[in-house]
């Protein structure tokens, strides 16, 4: 009987040392819970304000990563395609076009109600050798590259009339100092390669809006030469709907008192406005020009990857901080802008990591690399919402 009594004794003892689920353990679990079935929408706090997109990997597209393809039907309302509907990936050879890719970009907005973005017709980087030789390999004359560019763009137009709503007609033909860039497109047909450009896109789909797109337009000398483009464009009566401003930008760069300027400026024309690559690097920059020229690139460093393993707090800060001013000024201008477009989903897929140096550690997005939405996701999601 004593036995027994010790026995008792010895089992009270060792449940009353059990930690007791308090009123405020039981809180924090159900906002767990909460915050893990319902997470917070970018898309729908910023809702009626401008659309919330981002730009697709053809990785993504082709299924190999699920986990990044439900942050994108989480948060985002608008899709575009980093690389896979450029015409080096559409048409490597002549007349063999490719769409396998495309087709299953457009048809997941589709299937998920997105507004889908074409991104880009003509471009001079990322162009197929072929598009600018004859068979013998000899330099085509204009006029023949004139009927390649209408038949290209009415080409990829035409097989998605009606399912892409926006089109990158032309992308980055104005240089920093205001000047059209020389390139081979230029170099035969002058600045009338970019009216042939969207009036052939305009034929093909009459509903599309039609977006120039371009980096560093926040420079005041490439601000105006893009103005100074467009107005021409207009006075002839070319179909130009949009402007898209690349957000290819830095902790220190550009000011942004001058990307507000290039905002107001743009729609001043009387377009539509969107920021359609935004991401910030966290970088140090091994040149002057801040811009996103791609054929730029610089041996690597190690100084020049301060943070392969991990991201200081004191710069994850400055990353915060920076985001909110931008978003701030993108809020203050919702009745300008029609959406803003992240550069990729997360960390590890942006291309930030690879340019303008190879083989770096970035932090530009708003996900890190294990798909985890970082604080700034919350923050911007109570700015659009207050």
């Amino acid at each position: 009987m004593k036995n027994l009594f010790y026995f008792f004794a010895i089992l009270l003892f060792f449940w009353s040392c059990k930690p007791n689920r308090t009123q405020s353990d039981t809180a924090m679990s159900d906002t767990a819970t909460f915050e893990t079935e319902k997470p917070r929408k970018l898309k729908d706090a910023l809702n009626g304000k401008f659309l919330m997109g981002t730009a697709l990997n053809v990785r993504q597209i082709e299924g190999f990563n699920p986990a990044e393809m439900e942050i994108v039907k989480t948060h985002f309302n608008s899709i575009v395609a980093e690389n896979c509907m450029k015409s080096g990936r559409l048409v490597p050879q002549k007349d063999h076009y490719n769409f396998d890719t495309a087709d299953k970009f457009v048809k997941f907005g589709e299937d998920n109600d997105m507004v889908v973005h074409g991104h880009t017709l003509i471009w001079h980087s990322q162009t197929p050798r072929w598009f600018f030789k004859d068979k013998a390999g000899n330099e085509i004359d204009k006029e023949e590259l004139s009927r390649r560019i209408k038949d290209h763009i009415n080409t990829v137009v035409n097989r998605y009339k009606g399912r892409i709503k926006t089109w990158d007609v032309v992308n980055e033909a104005v240089l920093d100092d205001g000047s059209l860039r020389k390139s081979k497109f230029y170099n035969l047909l002058g600045e009338d390669f970019i009216k042939i450009a969207f009036e052939t896109a305009h034929k093909a789909d009459p509903d599309a809006e039609l977006y120039y797109n371009d980096y560093s337009t926040s420079i005041p000398k490439k601000r105006e030469g893009i103005v100074r483009m467009i107005k021409k464009l207009q006075a002839q009566g070319v179909p130009i709907h949009g402007v898209g401003m690349q957000g290819h930008v830095g902790l220190d760069y550009p000011e942004l008192e001058e990307f507000e300027k290039t905002i107001e400026a743009f729609s001043a024309l009387g377009l539509k406005v969107a920021v359609t690559e935004f991401d910030i690097t966290v970088l140090p920059s091994p040149w002057e020009n801040q811009g996103a020229e791609i054929s730029a690139n610089f041996e690597y460093k190690e100084q020049m990857n301060p943070y392969p393993d991990k991201l200081p707090d004191s710069v994850n800060t400055a990353f915060n901080a920076r985001c909110l001013d931008f978003f701030k000024l993108f809020l203050k201008h919702q009745d300008k802008l029609e959406k803003i477009t992240m550069w990729g989903v997360n960390d590890g897929n942006s291309w930030r990591n690879n340019w303008p140096v190879g083989g770096r550690t970035d932090y530009p997005l708003l996900f890190d690399r294990k798909n985890r939405p970082k604080p700034i996701v919350n923050h911007l999601v109570d700015l659009a919402t207050k």
